[in-house]
């Protein structure tokens, strides 16, 4: 089942003495972050008041953190967005959802995907079966996505199968 928080970064610091935190993002980009008016933390609905991109982190003021001592009590809490507030370009898919899809190579099952490496040229499904595969996230080896149906189709080239 898909939960409906999902993780999107972690406050590694404060900013400044009026209660902001520095969040490190877990998402493709830290601008993702700036649409949301809330964010969970520790299964609690809290108010963004205002957020800005700083580097590769982002700022966030949060409704009742209003000094730097209420913000030290944040250090090291994750962060959550709620899926339904969460727009998507279309056939993209969060992290979670393609974690533990069945992954099938010429109608037959290879495993499940166990992690997505994000590089800088392009995802790779690592898909752990009896066997363990590489498999570049490009239209070359993608033949179908259906996370709703729990599965993933691929093709597979020689050299994908990391422990051959």
């Amino acid at each position: 089942m898909r939960s409906e928080l999902l993780d999107a970064g972690q406050i590694v610091n404060t900013h400044g003495v009026r209660g902001e935190v520095k969040v490190l993002p877990w998402c493709d980009s830290p601008e993702f972050l700036l649409d949301f008016s809330r964010v969970s933390i520790d299964g609690r609905d809290v108010a963004v008041e205002r957020s800005r991109v700083q580097g590769t982190c982002v700022l966030m003021k949060l409704q009742g953190v209003d000094d730097v001592n209420a913000a030290m009590k944040l250090r090291n809490k994750t962060v959550k967005i709620h899926r339904q507030d969460a727009e998507l370009e279309d056939g993209a898919s969060f992290i979670a959802d393609l974690i533990g899809l069945t992954v099938y190579s010429q109608d037959r099952e290879i495993g499940q995907i166990r992690d997505v490496l994000q590089l800088p040229s392009n995802d790779v499904y690592v898909v752990q079966g009896e066997h363990e595969y590489m498999i570049p996230v490009v239209q070359e080896y993608l033949e179908e996505v259906n996370v709703e149906a729990g599965y993933v189709k691929v093709h597979l080239i020689e050299g994908m199968q990391t422990d051959a």
